[in-house]
């Protein structure tokens, strides 16, 4: 149900910048809902009883360094817009604090549906749930085949030595958010670290790819990719390996996914087979980007759970988010022994 202020929008300041910057754009009073099942940055649809947009924002309490940049979702996805990458159309970036209590940026809204449930699927039947699964792997080759110079990202990362500052990266945000133990959490991020491949070609890495961040069409194709807020330059086969992550929910907890349970979604060997082909990408190494994976999915988590305790987050199902960490860890140092 739309709200005259949901927690983290004072839709009053909203409408007074958006008029000082956008003269015209809002028409009507103004409305807004959050969108509940994000996990991380909080993200509403606000509409003026003829237009609807929706805003990004960081979360309300605990917020890790570099996690929440609101500046660089808008970034790759105003730059993104005239790739065949479906991104939604940027309306304005705004990095003053005085607004809202902290940045946030507006973008056009775009119809359509966030898979992340099984039953979601089912309702669908095999064949489309497989086209769908399709159109995701289809997408994330399309984005890493974009020429990141051409459209003006050539600054937006620095792939050199990007595995290396990615498991120190995430390390430090295990760090940031410790308040329990963690068996095997430790010993799987010495492995990652002692255990580095060489790097694929740089491509924009989108840093949290998976099907519930894609709104899918009613012609069961990719309508935009969303939460772009862990974007960057790197090693593109990181988003290929998150979303096997991903895709395992059945066994490590719905709290994650269980879209991969649905009939006709394929297995992780045909979503794999299938980005080498359209890529190209040499995928020899995958086990342990495979681990990396894990290990990443646990911090986020963790890092979610964290501010639950604390007291400092807004939705449903976060009393759940950390019983799912544990299982996470096992199987990242599960493949690594595999391997």
């Amino acid at each position: 149900m739309d709200q005259e202020n949901p927690p983290g929008l004072d839709l009053a300041r909203l409408r007074a910048h958006l008029d000082a910057e956008r003269p015209g754009l809002v028409t009507g009073p103004l409305r807004a809902r959050l969108i509940e099942g994000g996990r991380s940055n909080l993200t509403y649809v606000v509409g003026d009883g003829e237009n609807r947009w929706v805003l990004r924002r960081p979360p309300l309490g605990h917020v890790l360094p570099t996690a929440h940049d609101m500046g660089r979702e808008h970034t790759v996805i105003s730059a993104l817009g005239p790739t065949p990458v479906p991104v939604p159309p940027t309306v304005l970036l705004c990095t003053d604090e005085s607004v809202l209590g902290a940045p946030f940026y507006v973008m056009d809204y775009i119809e359509g549906t966030p898979y992340r449930r099984r039953d979601q699927l089912e309702a669908l039947g095999c064949e489309r749930t497989r086209l769908i699964a399709e159109a995701m792997i289809d997408t994330l080759s399309e984005l890493h085949a974009v020429d990141y110079a051409s459209v003006g990202l050539a600054g937006f990362g620095r792939p050199e030595g990007y595995l290396e500052r990615q498991v120190r990266r995430w390390g430090r945000q295990l760090d940031a958010s410790r308040s329990r133990d963690i068996p095997g959490i430790d010993t799987l991020r010495e492995r990652l670290s002692a255990r580095l491949p060489t790097s694929q070609e740089p491509a924009i890495v989108h840093g949290d790819y998976r099907l519930d961040n894609l709104l899918i069409g009613a012609d069961d194709r990719v309508a935009a990719v969303l939460d772009w807020e862990m974007s960057t330059l790197g090693d593109p086969l990181t988003d290929i390996a998150l979303l096997v992550a991903y895709t395992e929910g059945e066994a490590l907890g719905d709290e994650i996914s269980s879209v991969a349970t649905a009939p006709g979604f394929p297995p992780v060997r045909d979503l794999i087979t299938r980005y080498t082909a359209t890529s190209g990408r040499d995928i020899s190494a995958m086990a342990w980007y495979l681990g990396f994976a894990f290990f990443k999915l646990a911090v986020i988590l963790e890092g979610i759970h964290f501010r639950h305790s604390q007291g400092k987050t807004v939705g449903e199902g976060f009393d759940r988010i950390g019983a799912s960490v544990a299982p996470l860890v096992a199987r990242g140092n599960a493949v690594l022994e595999e391997d």
